[in-house]
């Protein structure tokens, strides 16, 4: 075995290729509400493997020009979308022998929210906006199914304890709004004072001073106060 006097020397003659690699990319599960439903961006795959299927937008990390795995998520989601996300989180690791025909593959999977679906602009791919009962009845590449499942299960638990949905929501809302976006993410209704004790406690909002119909009735326009952060509670909703 080869001796080194300094970690400096065995740096300059450590040869990465000693080791296999593994083929390895960033996939990003995309939201947001579109319709009064909870959406999922796909992309057409324009190359093989699995040319002309339906995938989740995402790409090979960048080791020139990325400096983290968030920085390629960023990266690829702004590639496939034009628009840049107001949040982004690390779901979960996958890797094996069988997930990518090419090859030993490993893959960090993101979610991302958009309050704007419609700011998309042409990437030059096709893409669609799908819901989650369709996402499922789509024959995806890869692992693309399971990792939808990690997604919305850990988007679901999150937004049972934090102020996530402000962020996939237009830059002004009324608290109903505000409730359905929650209701319609985690696929239950919550009930109305309970929610409106829980938002007020965070004071995240202020008021604009506009009102809006809603419900057939005029309500306050409120809006993210501009250093507000994502806000954890102690308890799920």
């Amino acid at each position: 075995m080869e001796t080194f006097k300094s970690e400096k020397e065995f740096l300059t003659s450590y040869n990465i290729h000693d080791f296999d690699l593994p083929l390895t990319t960033v996939d990003l599960c995309i939201f947001s509400l579109l319709d009064q439903s909870l959406k999922l961006l796909l992309v057409r795959r324009s190359d093989y493997p699995y040319k002309d299927c339906w995938a989740l937008p995402g790409g090979f990390v960048d080791i020139k020009q990325d400096m983290n795995l968030e920085v390629t998520a960023i990266r690829k989601l702004e590639q496939k979308t034009g628009v840049k996300t107001p949040y982004v989180e690390q779901v979960e690791t996958f890797g094996n022998q069988t997930r990518d025909p090419r090859g030993w593959s490993m893959t960090v999977l993101y979610f991302a929210l958009l309050a704007n679906s419609d700011a998309i602009t042409d990437s030059g791919e096709e893409v669609c906006w799908v819901t989650l009962a369709e996402a499922k009845k789509i024959e995806l590449a890869f692992d693309h199914q399971d990792l939808i499942h990690k997604a919305i299960d850990r988007l679901r638990s999150k937004v049972s304890y934090s102020t996530l949905p402000m962020h996939i929501l237009p830059a002004t809302f009324t608290l109903a709004e505000l409730q359905k976006a929650y209701e319609i993410i985690m696929d239950r209704s919550v009930d109305k004072k309970a929610f409106r004790r829980r938002i007020d406690s965070a004071k995240l909002l202020v008021e604009t001073g506009e009102m809006r119909q809603d419900g057939g009735r005029p309500a306050k326009l409120f809006k993210l106060k501009k250093s507000a952060e994502t806000h954890f509670y102690n308890r799920s909703i």
